[in-house]
């Protein structure tokens, strides 16, 4: 005959196994998921723009600009004198190599330019990369912060909370989510007729967060993607002006700006 106490432990036993394999369910399909959002991140951003061969050529020195690798993931576009500095920030998913030409027809100008590459190519996940350059180029008396799409709304984001280290933000194709409307800044504001990747609604939405005196100009028949060298860009509108044309206009406007703020 068996006593209680026999059937209480069997209880307990049962119940005790059940409890493990509930919980082996669960590490198993927590271990699932995990796998899958591992998977799907990495595919995520594996799958990026690519630097076309006129941007890898850039990355070649010429007389009057050197160019230069300062740390694995900064490159440096140095013209023989400069006073004015520009730490920029690439767009989302986009090889950062691919500014190569417009950072090189800045410093043809004088501009001292530092291109970094972001984690993931995405700058919302090291807004803070413009740390400590300034530091490395004492020589630079004015500096400026900017970038493209999604790196031009970091660059804002960080300029935000650095108000009194910068002279003014260039946005390409990019809007501000951070409110700069108070700060002593200068902003120069540039897109394309043709884009279609930039949202404009909340680009609209964002005019608040800028000084009253940023200036805005719109590149005709420019697109979202003519910022940079690496082809055409998912959603984006059909430009009529070559990308060479799209820079160079880009570069004269950050030049006749940046006479106005020095």
């Amino acid at each position: 005959m068996v006593g209680c106490g026999s059937e209480k432990k069997n209880m307990e036993r049962k119940n005790e196994q059940k409890t493990w394999k509930l919980w082996h369910k669960i590490i198993l399909i927590s271990a699932f998921i995990a796998a899958a959002c591992g998977i799907g991140c990495g595919i995520y951003l594996s799958d990026y723009y690519h630097a076309e061969d006129t941007a890898i050529y850039a990355l070649q020195p010429e007389e009057g600009v050197d160019v230069y690798q300062w740390d694995e993931d900064t490159l440096v576009f140095a013209p023989d004198e400069a006073q004015v500095g520009l730490i920029f920030y690439p767009g989302g998913k986009v090889q950062y190599e691919a500014y190569a030409p417009l950072m090189k027809s800045c410093a043809r100008k004088g501009i001292l330019c530092i291109l970094v590459q972001m984690p993931g190519n995405l700058a919302v996940f090291d807004m803070n990369a413009a740390d400590g350059i300034q530091q490395q180029f004492p020589d630079i008396e004015t500096w400026l912060i900017g970038g493209h799409s999604l790196g031009g709304a970091m660059a804002a984001s960080y300029v935000a909370e650095h108000t009194q280290e910068y002279a003014g933000v260039v946005l390409l194709a990019a809007y501000s989510t951070a409110d700069i409307s108070g700060a002593d800044l200068q902003v120069l504001s540039v897109y394309g007729s043709e884009d279609g990747v930039m949202n404009r609604e909340k680009y609209e939405s964002g005019r608040d967060n800028l000084p009253q005196d940023c200036r805005e100009e719109i590149i005709d028949g420019g697109c979202h993607a003519y910022f940079g060298s690496y082809g055409a860009q998912d959603g984006d509108g059909t430009p009529t002006i070559s990308n060479e044309e799209q820079m160079e206009y880009t570069v004269e406007l950050i030049e006749e700006w940046l006479a106005q703020i020095k």
